[in-house]
């Protein structure tokens, strides 16, 4: 299984809750847009790694980006994302989810202080149907 399909099914996890799209409307994404509406919020890396047989751990760690001027968007983005991933059992292709959870997060000013940037990382498990 590729962390694209597990991407996906988060994404449409996430573009299916109300919580979120109250705050980003569709503006979710499983690879981030080369021109930006703000705020929104993209799988902005993966990895993976065999944990045994094929058993194999998944790390995605979603990104918010935010224009709003201070960190209250961009903090309501990531517990509403944290709230949906906590009960979510997103559809992935040939593969069934042992595990999902939010691992970390974080909101901080971007470089250039215009910005706010929210991270997610969420840790899954999958196996072989």
């Amino acid at each position: 299984m590729s962390d694209q399909a597990l991407a996906d099914g988060l994404v449409a996890a996430l573009r299916a809750a109300p919580a979120v799209t109250a705050i980003l409307g569709q503006r979710v994404y499983a690879r981030a847009p080369r021109v930006p509406t703000y705020p929104c919020l993209a799988v902005s890396r993966t990895e993976s790694r065999i944990v045994e047989g094929e058993v194999v751990e998944h790390l995605l760690t979603l990104t918010c980006v935010s224009r709003f001027g201070g960190p209250e968007e961009a903090r309501a983005v990531v517990a509403a994302v944290r709230a949906v991933i906590h009960d979510a059992r997103p559809t992935i292709a040939g593969r069934r989810l042992v595990n999902l959870r939010v691992a970390y997060a974080d909101v901080f000013p971007a470089a250039d202080r215009e910005l706010t940037l929210g991270i997610v990382r969420v840790r899954a498990v999958t196996e072989p149907l």
